[in-house]
């Protein structure tokens, strides 16, 4: 089952699945069996007579009932692994790995992630990896998954004081775009920043507009980061906000500074431009 991140409010996430469909949950400390609000508020069904959680319901007839139920394909050669939902391919030979709903896939030789919802996948060889995300594919057929293609994705948060902090994908706590082995991306990232409340000095309705823009490179498992940032257009008291590319181990992240007693809400709209080599870099 594929690293799912907590969601806002609960100190338990999803771990695992039996061969049977019952999800087990973790605190990161031990399993747990998780009660009906934590099951439910991730999607999953919740069993009260036996207590459990279920991603689907048993049957030896699980292979067609269940993977391809909600699945729509137009065209040869698709397939869906064990715990795909409501997913559409439209084109040959597309792939989407399984425990993952939402889905669009149109082109051909095209793959979505396991545990990966809501992205929309286009064109040739494109790959998506994180939830919420548009990837365009623009790859020859002999060209390696992912070689060449397109991301765009959201992170957000929402800053109180004023010391710089991270923003994460989707606006979900410790949730972060990975940059695959080997790889360079350049990044465009248009921020934005208003003021929603807060006692500081300024108003409600301040706000900043930036571009956080450079390469992000995996060398062999080793991250590093080149950038630049320009102001684009500001409006009242926002003299130390501003958000900073970097990144941590595998991570991409889009740090963020607000200032004290001032409730700011951020959005980055990132756009990357991938080449995956397949070469030790």
């Amino acid at each position: 089952m594929a690293t799912i991140p907590y969601l806002t409010g609960f100190d338990v996430k999803p771990l695992s699945v039996s061969a049977i469909g019952i999800v087990s949950f973790t605190n990161d400390r031990e399993t747990i069996v998780p009660n009906q609000n934590q099951c439910e508020a991730y999607g999953y069904t919740y069993n009260k007579e036996t207590g459990t959680c279920s991603v689907f319901t048993f049957s030896t007839r699980l292979n067609s009932s269940f993977s391809n139920g909600s699945n729509k394909f137009q065209g040869a050669g698709n397939a869906t692994e064990t715990g795909t939902n409501n997913t559409n391919i439209i084109g040959e030979n597309n792939t989407v790995k399984g425990f993952s709903r939402n889905n669009i896939i149109v082109g051909s030789n095209n793959e979505i992630a396991n545990g990966v919802n809501n992205a929309n996948v286009y064109g040739t060889l494109g790959e998506a990896t994180a939830g919420n995300s548009i990837v365009l594919g623009g790859n020859a057929s002999t060209d390696n998954l992912a070689e060449r293609q397109s991301i765009h994705l959201i992170y957000g948060t929402q800053t109180t004081a004023g010391g710089t902090v991270d923003s994460y994908l989707n606006n979900i706590t410790d949730n972060y775009f990975t940059i695959p082995a080997n790889t360079a991306m350049y990044f465009h990232a248009d921020v934005l920043a208003v003021r929603v409340g807060g006692t500081g000095t300024g108003s409600t309705g301040d706000f900043a507009s930036f571009v956080e823009r450079g390469v992000v490179i995996n060398k062999s498992g080793t991250l590093s980061v080149s950038r630049e940032r320009d102001a684009i257009k500001s409006s009242g008291t926002v003299t130390n906000w501003r958000p900073t590319a970097t990144v941590d181990g595998t991570n991409f992240i889009i740090d963020v500074r607000g200032a004290t007693d001032v409730t700011v809400e951020w959005c980055s709209n990132i756009r990357f431009t991938q080449i995956k080599t397949g070469v030790a870099l």
